[in-house]
């Protein structure tokens, strides 16, 4: 039988953002949110007042005035989400990573190396707190479902173990919407069959769910009543790309404010790239107008690549021949595409380079931003406003 457990960071954004702000751990948070975007991510107090994740930050504020917003820390996040599948990778080579604040891990083969699965989930819970400053939610089942089931269970700040002869005592007092993939009409659906718990689903014979949801999704829904999930913890594809965008306060026509914008942009993504221990082949940006009309451009490297520097300067030569003047711009974005292992690929040198470079200086600030915080070291034209062009 095996031993899956899901680990989810509890309000990962919010939490990473507030590590060095404990004043501001009890009262309602937002991150993002900014001017005319949406709601990152909002911290428990908010949460309980009615604020999620991708609501307009307006509405946001129109709920809860006084609502403070922190802007968020791009490179922060990548570093914090490195860190935390370093330990899950200590643990198990069997980790599927779910996105940046979750994953699912296989533990059968590390309990004669580690102990009781609960022991194992502590250590990981402990482990990340004393690294990274953060709190995290376990969930322990023989299923991917069950243990995802469990760790909602959880948050924040738990863990649930549910051992195979406690699924049903488990699961069936649940409400149906706290199931693993139902959404909305799923639910709705379900209670028009006067199915309101999972025990109502259990006992609801499987032709009649076949005959209201489909034959492939009435069966999964009969199967998931019992906890019953075949689907195995898999590695996954490797990401093959990263990137990074921005909206503008204002929409723009200076070519000046996009240059520095995406200097900034390039600096997260190659920071990124450093932090994943990845070059990039590709780069391309994405230019949204005041029209909300979006364009693509991207070129090859000149030589795979984690420098801002090298990135900036592709994108500034794909920005120039878009031919954008007097267009007003919304947003840009920068991503490196095609990504390789830095390790053993090949950086064709120049005679002119330096024996230590831009690479070596952008290490070196990746190593300050993670003991003093990632705005320790920072380039002074991102520093300094950009001063409007004419």
């Amino acid at each position: 039988m095996s031993v899956i457990m899901h680990v989810d960071m509890d309000a990962f954004f919010a939490s990473v953002a507030l590590r060095h702000r404990p004043e501001l751990w009890d009262v309602p948070v937002i991150v993002g949110g900014a001017h005319r975007s949406v709601v990152l991510a909002a911290n428990y107090p908010a949460r309980r007042l009615g604020i999620s994740s991708g609501m307009p930050a307006m509405r946001a504020r129109r709920l809860v005035p006084g609502l403070i917003t922190v802007p968020p820390d791009y490179d922060a996040f990548s570093t914090v989400s490195a860190g935390i599948f370093a330990i899950f990778d200590s643990i198990t080579a069997h980790v599927e990573r779910g996105s940046i604040e979750e994953a699912f891990l296989d533990v059968t083969g590390a309990i004669r190396r580690l102990g009781p699965p609960a022991q194992i989930g502590e250590q990981i819970r402990a482990t990340v707190a004393d690294e990274q400053q953060i709190t995290c939610s376990v969930g322990i089942g023989p299923t991917r479902f069950v243990a995802k089931v469990a760790s909602r269970q959880a948050k924040p700040d738990g863990l649930v173990e549910v051992t195979p002869d406690r699924v049903a005592d488990f699961l069936h007092p649940l409400a149906v919407e706290e199931l693993w993939g139902i959404g909305r009409s799923t639910a709705e659906g379900l209670h028009r069959l006067g199915i309101f718990t999972v025990a109502d689903l259990a006992r609801m014979p499987r032709p009649v769910l076949q005959h209201a949801f489909g034959q492939r999704y009435g069966a999964m829904l009969a199967d998931l009543a019992w906890g019953r999930d075949g689907r195995r913890v898999t590695l996954g594809a490797r990401e093959h790309s990263t990137g990074a965008q921005e909206t503008f306060a204002v929409d723009t026509a200076d070519p000046r404010i996009i240059e520095r914008e995406l200097l900034r942009m390039s600096a997260r993504v190659a920071h990124r790239l450093r932090t994943s221990g990845k070059l990039a082949r590709t780069l391309s940006i994405s230019i949204r107008y005041s029209d909300f009309s979006t364009v693509t451009r991207s070129a090859v490297l000149p030589t795979p690549s984690d420098v801002t520097g090298e990135l900036h300067a592709v994108a500034v030569r794909l920005f120039a021949r878009l031919a954008t003047r007097g267009k007003r711009i919304r947003r840009v974005g920068v991503r490196g595409e095609q990504m390789v292992p830095a390790g053993n690929t090949y950086r064709q040198p120049l005679l002119t380079d330096p024996e230590r470079g831009w690479r070596e200086v952008e290490q070196a600030m990746d190593a300050a931003g993670a003991k003093f915080g990632s705005k320790a070291v920072q380039r002074l034209a991102l520093v300094r406003p950009a001063r409007p062009a004419g």
